[in-house]
C-alpha cells in the first residue's frame, strides 16, 4: 500500500510493543489502565494488528533488545511506517535514547548474541540494527527514574498525546470530488514523502479553483505520518482580524499538543516556533496566504523544522510564493469540460435525470462557471430539479446580472488577488457587480483598469495608489478615492460617467471627460 494510504482505513488505534518483563507489571499496567489497547500474543494476530493500527508505540526498555520476538515486531512496525504511513511513537523506559541509537550497554550485548546464534552479517540482525537506529531517531518520550519523574504523570502525558491525536478528524474535502484526486498527486509529486529533507510547497491559483479542497485532501492522507501537524485556515482574514500573533500561538499548540501557549510578540512568536520545532517532524498547511509577513512569521525558512517536516501554502498571488523562495509549485488548473460537466451533473442531476434538460443549456452555464468549482456547484444546486423552461429562464437572469451567490464565488476570485497587474472589464450592456469599495485596493499591484458598463455597489470606490492608467466609461459611482493621492496615474478616462468627486485629478497628465 502507498503512503498516501488514508488513517482512516485503520481498525486500530494504537498498536504496544514492548518486553514484557521489564514493563508488564508497572509501565505497562498503568498504561493499559489508559485505555491504550496492546496487540494479542499469538504471532499471526499480532502481525495483523500492527498492520491495522493507526499508531505504534515502541516500549525501549533494557531488556527489549534480547527478544527476538520483539526484534521482530520493531521491523514490522518501522515497515508500516514507510509503507502505510503508520505513526510511530518510541518511549525511553529507564534506557538512554543513544543507547538504543548506538545499540550500547544492554542493547549491544543483546545483538551480540543474537549474531552469534545466527551468524555473523546475519540479514535478519541487520534489520534490527537498522530499525533500532531509525526509531530512536524519533520523536518519542523518556522516563529515566522514579527519583527523576514521577511515571503516573509521565504516562498521563503519552496518553494525553495519543488521545488528541486519535480524536484528530480528517478535514472536510468536497460532496463530490471531481478532479480532485489527480491534481492531488501532483501535489504528492512534490511533496516527495519518500525523502527526509524539508520540503516547503506551493499551491497557486485564483479564488474558487479548489486550492482549500486539495489542501485538506492532501493533509488527510499524510498528517498521521508526522510527529505534529497544523493546518492554519483562512490566514489572510485571521492575521488582519486577530494578528499573527493568535495564528503562531495556534500552531504551536496543535503541534505540541499544549492547551496554552503565550507569545509575546510576533519576532518572539517566530523564535519560538523556531526552537521549539526545529528537531520535529511536523506537517504545516497555511491556506490563503496573501502577504510575505504571515510566512515569516509561521514558517520563515525549512530550517525552522525537523528532518521530513512538509510545509504547504496555498496562496492566490505567486509573488507570496516567489519572494519566500518557494520553488516547488503547483498552479491548479480550473476543470476541463469533461470534468466540469460530471461535477454539474453530480450537482443538478443527483440521480443521473439530465433527459429534459438540452446539452446546449447544460454548456451554457459551464461556459458561465469556467471551469470554477465552487461556481459550478452554486449553479448545480440552484438548478437542481428544475425543469427545461426554469434553466432558460435561469440562464437569462445570469446574462443580465449575476447571482449574489455566483457573484460572491467571482468575489473571492478577484478580491485581494494582490498579483494582478491589470482589469479589462467590458459588460455587453450596463450590469451591476456586486464588489466592495476596497475590493481594487487591495490589488496593490494594479496598474491598469478598464472598466465600462460597469455599476459598482458599496459606496466610494477606493483605488490603489500605483494605478497607471484608468479607463472607466460611463462610471455610476459618484466618488473614487486613493488613498494617498492618485501619484503615479497618467490616464484618467471617465467618459459618459457621473463622478462628482475625485481628489487630485489636476495633477493627472492625461484627462477625458463628457
Amino acid at each position: 500500500m502507498s503512503s498516501s494510504s488514508s488513517s482512516s482505513e485503520a481498525k486500530w488505534d494504537v498498536f504496544l510493543s514492548f518486553r514484557g518483563e521489564d514493563v508488564r507489571r508497572g509501565f505497562l499496567a498503568d498504561l493499559h489502565t489508559e485505555d491504550l489497547r496492546p496487540g494479542d500474543q499469538i504471532s499471526p494476530a499480532l502481525t495483523k494488528a500492527n498492520e491495522e493500527s493507526r499508531i505504534a508505540v515502541l516500549v525501549f526498555s533494557e531488556n527489549y533488545a534480547s527478544s527476538r520476538w520483539c526484534l521482530d515486531e520493531l521491523v514490522k512496525v518501522m515497515e508500516c511506517k514507510r509503507l502505510k504511513g503508520q505513526l510511530v511513537l518510541p518511549v525511553f523506559y529507564g534506557v538512554e535514547p543513544r543507547e538504543v541509537r548506538g545499540q550500547r550497554e544492554s542493547y549491544g550485548k543483546a545483538l551480540a548474541r543474537h549474531e552469534e546464534k545466527l551468524g555473523k552479517g546475519s540479514e535478519r540482525v541487520e534489520k534490527w540494527r537498522q530499525g533500532l537506529i531509525e526509531a530512536a531517531n524519533l520523536s518519542g518520550w523518556h522516563y529515566v527514574d522514579a527519583q527523576s519523574q514521577d511515571e503516573n504523570e509521565f504516562i498521563e502525558k503519552i496518553v494525553k498525546v495519543i488521545s488528541n491525536i486519535v480524536a484528530r478528524a480528517p478535514l472536510s474535502v468536497a460532496k463530490y470530488p471531481v478532479g480532485v484526486g489527480c491534481r492531488v498527486e501532483k501535489v504528492m509529486s512534490l511533496l516527495n514523502m519518500g525523502s527526509d529533507d524539508v520540503r516547503m510547497i506551493g499551491i497557486w491559483a485564483t479564488g474558487g479553483v479548489g486550492k482549500t479542497t486539495i489542501a485538506n485532501d492532501v493533509y488527510n492522507r499524510i498528517y498521521s505520518q508526522f510527529d505534529g501537524c497544523s493546518f492554519l485556515a483562512n490566514v489572510r482574514e485571521t492575521s488582519d482580524r486577530l494578528g499573527l500573533v493568535h495564528l503562531q500561538e495556534k500552531l504551536l499548540r496543535e503541534i505540541l499538543w499544549k492547551e496554552s501557549i503565550t507569545v509575546l510578540n510576533v519576532y518572539g512568536g517566530a523564535n519560538l516556533i523556531r526552537d521549539r520545532l526545529r528537531c520535529r517532524k511536523i506537517m504545516l498547511v497555511l491556506d490563503d496566504v496573501d502577504h510575505g509577513k504571515q510566512l515569516n512569521a509561521l514558517a520563515g525558512k525549512c530550517e525552522w523544522f525537523g528532518k521530513g517536516s512538509r510545509i504547504i501554502v496555498a496562496t492566490r498571488d505567486k509573488h507570496v510564493l516567489t519572494s519566500h523562495r518557494i520553488d516547488l509549485v503547483y498552479e491548479v488548473e480550473p476543470l476541463d469540460h469533461v470534468e466540469a460537466f460530471e461535477l454539474l451533473s453530480s450537482h443538478a442531476f443527483p440521480r443521473n435525470q439530465t433527459k429534459d434538460i438540452h446539452r446546449h443549456l447544460i454548456y451554457n452555464i459551464l461556459d458561465y462557471a469556467n471551469g470554477l468549482p465552487l461556481a459550478i456547484e452554486v449553479l448545480g444546486g440552484l438548478l437542481c430539479g428544475r425543469s427545461r423552461g426554469e434553466w432558460e429562464s435561469k440562464l437569462e437572469e445570469l446574462a443580465k446580472s449575476p447571482l449574489k451567490d455566483i457573484n460572491k464565488v467571482l468575489k473571492i476570485s478577484f478580491d485581494g488577488t494582490n498579483a494582478v497587474k491589470g482589469i479589462v472589464l467590458q459588460l455587453p450592456s450596463q450590469g451591476e457587480l456586486h464588489i466592495g469599495r476596497g475590493a481594487f485596493t487591495r490589488m496593490r499591484r494594479l496598474k491598469l483598469l478598464i472598466l465600462s458598463n460597469a455599476r459598482i455597489s458599496g459606496g466610494p470606490v477606493c483605488l490603489p495608489d500605483d494605478l497607471r492608467w484608468l479607463e472607466w466609461h460611463r462610471c455610476h459611482s459618484a466618488t473614487l478615492e486613493f488613498s494617498a493621492g492618485p501619484k503615479k496615474l497618467v490616464c484618467f478616462d471617465v467618459s459618459g460617467s457621473q463622478i462628482k468627486k475625485f481628489r487630485g485629478y489636476l495633477k493627472v497628465r492625461h484627462k477625458w471627460f463628457n
